[in-house]
C-alpha cells in the first residue's frame, strides 16, 4: 500500500505560482509513472501532467509551457511547478499512482 501526500495548494492571484508536491510512502514509488489530476465541481477528474519513471514528462494541452512536472527519486517526491496560473486552473488536485490517490490539495485562482 502506497500512501501519497499532497502539499503545496493554495490562494494565488491570476498570472502568480505555486509548487505542489506529492511525497510517496514507498521508495518503488521510483519505478512507475506519476499523474497530477484536477477536479473541478461537477466535472470529470482531469489528468493535467504525467511524469514516467525515467522523468519523461506529458502535459494537457492547456498547462503547456506554464506548468513543469518533476521528480526526485530520492526523496521519493513528484513535484508540479505551476506558472501564470489563470483562474481556469482552480481545483483540488491529486497525485496518483497506478491505483493509489493522495487526498488532494485546493488551488484557488482569483483577484
Amino acid at each position: 500500500q502506497v500512501q501519497l501526500v499532497e502539499s503545496g495548494g493554495g490562494l494565488v492571484q491570476p498570472g502568480g505560482s505555486l509548487r505542489l508536491s506529492c511525497l510517496a510512502s514507498e521508495s518503488t514509488f521510483s519505478f512507475f509513472t506519476t499523474g497530477w489530476y484536477r477536479q473541478v465541481p461537477g466535472k470529470q477528474r482531469e489528468l493535467v501532467a504525467s511524469i514516467t519513471s525515467s522523468g519523461e514528462p506529458d502535459y494537457k494541452d492547456s498547462v503547456k509551457g506554464r506548468f513543469t512536472i518533476s521528480r526526485v527519486n530520492a526523496k521519493r517526491t513528484v513535484y508540479l511547478q505551476m506558472n501564470s496560473l489563470k483562474p481556469e486552473d482552480t481545483g483540488v488536485y491529486y497525485c496518483s499512482q497506478r491505483q493509489f490517490w493522495g487526498q488532494g490539495t485546493q488551488v484557488t485562482v482569483s483577484s
